[in-house]
């Protein structure tokens, strides 16, 4: 194990521990120490130093563990599971899979701290380390599936399944992708893919939720954003969350499979957001404005666009509500 992911371990309880006695628990010298704390502060966290106390961490960190998650999952996911990996840094769980994806149908990776976590158009995916749960699984369809679009909106209600679970309402969605509570984004889902059109393909399925993030380290985030803690106002556990997705992410995938978007049509119309709103589409050419309708049987969007019905796919559209 790195140093100072070593350092971490020790640290992640929030309570004070010794130069002396994380210099003994390490091997290494007390200002070798030091610069280790100091190479913990650019993922995030909170490190304080105290004279004649030691060091801690601004508030404790439940670190992921495999052990725990999957003695959390339920019969049926662990059935489907195939691999399963977790890193304390990586530049993408989405990528990490998409680089292996011949072997990717039933693999889940979790990351403490992504470098080059991403969400829909490029744009990025920001979670200060330990402070979210960053989670991809990977899926092996025969053909394409029928709406990829529609996969997507199944996956959000995974999602959408576990925070309920959690006790969170007032939980809504917005097409495509954006998992919102009170109008603020609380996780967002990002769907990516290989293969031929008339052969498998392969999807990943990669979600972002915000879970805790540290008071004094809240990250700039361009939207407005809002954390499971700060919803419950009270601690949760990171890895019953992470057991609880894998397992709503793989009965909705399992489910799609058979179904497509059709089986989950009625339950994503109940989480809709936009429906009846006016919005603005930015297309990569041009702007659209207009009254969303809802969605089709291929979950496209339908906008009423002056006094006509056009369709729009997810692909490089971005919404925003106009008041």
């Amino acid at each position: 194990m790195h140093q100072r992911w070593h350092l971490l371990y020790l640290l992640a309880d929030g309570d004070f521990h010794s130069g002396q006695g994380l210099a003994a628990e390490l091997g290494v010298s007390r200002t070798a120490v030091w610069k280790r704390v100091r190479m913990l502060e650019p993922y995030g966290l909170d490190v304080h130093a105290v004279p004649g106390k030691g060091y801690r961490l601004g508030s404790p960190i439940e670190l992921l563990d495999q052990d725990r998650i999957l003695l959390e999952l339920d019969s049926s996911a662990k059935a489907l599971l195939t691999r399963f990996d977790i890193y304390f840094e990586t530049d993408s769980t989405n990528q990490r899979l998409l680089d292996h994806h011949a072997q990717a149908h039933g693999n889940v990776c979790l990351a403490e701290f992504q470098t080059a976590g991403r969400g829909r158009r490029g744009s990025r995916w920001v979670s200060p380390l330990g402070a979210g749960l960053c989670l991809s699984i990977g899926w092996c369809f025969d053909s394409f599936p029928d709406s990829l679009t529609g996969l997507a909106l199944a996956g959000s209600l995974a999602v959408v399944r576990t925070l309920r679970a959690f006790g969170i309402r007032d939980v809504g969605l917005k097409w495509p992708n954006d998992v919102m509570w009170r109008g603020r984004k609380l996780a967002g889902i990002l769907l990516e893919m290989r293969g031929e059109s008339t052969g498998p393909c392969h999807v990943v399925a990669g979600v972002g939720i915000n879970v805790a993030f540290p008071i004094t380290r809240r990250p700039k985030i361009e939207q407005a954003w809002v954390d499971m803690v700060s919803i419950l106002g009270r601690p949760i556990s990171r890895n019953t969350l992470a057991a609880r997705l894998i397992g709503e992410l793989f009965a909705v995938l399992s489910a799609y499979q058979v179904q497509g978007f059709a089986g989950v049509r009625d339950e994503w119309a109940e989480y809709d957001l936009i429906s009846g709103r006016s919005v603005t589409l930015t297309l990569p050419d041009k702007q659209v404005y207009g009254r969303v309708i809802g969605v089709d049987p291929h979950a496209a969007l339908m906008l009423s666009v002056n006094g006509r019905v056009q369709i729009f796919t997810s692909g490089e559209v971005s919404l925003r509500l106009r008041s």
